[in-house]
């Protein structure tokens, strides 16, 4: 098969806050013929790649799961005219943003491309807010799960309440809408329901909010607060130090 001209980067945008925008993510903006970005990536990162094309084909969750194959094919199709083609994401391009499943898709037509990791929401938001997913006192380890999976899989692969306690700190993404169920199932598995807990919206960015509580609490709390995606939730000894560590207002 022959090769198509250009060349895919699948290029992570980070948690929202263009600051944290990775060097190199920022060097390929600046070059790029064609951007193809995702819903949540921010105007000011978008910005940076002034000479470009902008298409946007974000998807939001409980979309219709063949949307998948309309960015393939934009993929495919750009690569063939274009040197340099973006795709653009959101967080990390392979943390839950099917970047090992578009890599496949690239590499099945022989068309090359480049993975460029990005700063996780799960991490940055965590950061921004003001608590730390691991520290000597409270964690030494911490697990990253979906709250959303596959709606096409025949069963869930997340054994919540197995998870309960297998780390220190649980970091869920995508979850807001299925938060009480997720904060249910953790504590039947026998995660102590005054375990701290937080929701962080929007966060890095001006926006950013934070929900405190604890694992018997917060979804009602989020509900209340009318807590909206994105958001991420942290659960586990370390959000309690949020009161202490906070360093953005």
């Amino acid at each position: 098969m022959e090769r198509m001209r250009g060349r895919v980067y699948l290029v992570g945008a980070g948690p929202g806050d263009p600051g944290l925008l990775t060097l190199r993510a920022a060097e390929l903006l600046a070059r790029a013929d064609v951007v193809l970005y995702d819903r949540l990536v921010s105007r000011g990162v978008l910005a940076l790649a002034r000479g470009a094309k902008k298409v946007y084909v974000g998807r939001a969750v409980g979309d219709d799961p063949s949307h998948q194959e309309t960015t393939n094919e934009a993929m495919a199709r750009y690569a063939g005219s274009h040197r340099v083609v973006v795709r653009l994401k959101g967080g990390d391009p392979v943390m839950f943003g099917r970047g090992g499943e578009e890599a496949q898709f690239l590499r099945g037509l022989g068309i090359r491309y480049e993975i460029v990791p990005g700063i996780t929401s799960g991490i940055g938001s965590a950061t921004y807010a003001g608590i730390p997913l691991t520290h000597r006192g409270h964690s030494s380890s911490v697990v990253f799960v979906t709250g959303h999976e596959d709606p096409t899989k025949r069963r869930e692969s997340v054994k919540w309440r197995r998870l309960a306690r297998s780390a220190d700190t649980i970091v869920v993404m995508m979850g807001l809408s299925r938060l009480p169920l997720i904060c249910e199932m953790l504590e039947s598995g026998g995660l102590d329901g005054s375990t701290p807990a937080a929701v962080i919206t929007d966060g890095t960015t001006k926006r950013q909010k934070v929900i405190e509580g604890d694992l018997s609490s917060i979804a009602s709390r989020a509900r209340r607060a009318g807590a909206r995606p994105p958001a991420i939730v942290v659960i586990g000894g370390v959000a309690s130090l949020r009161g202490e560590l906070a360093w953005r207002r």
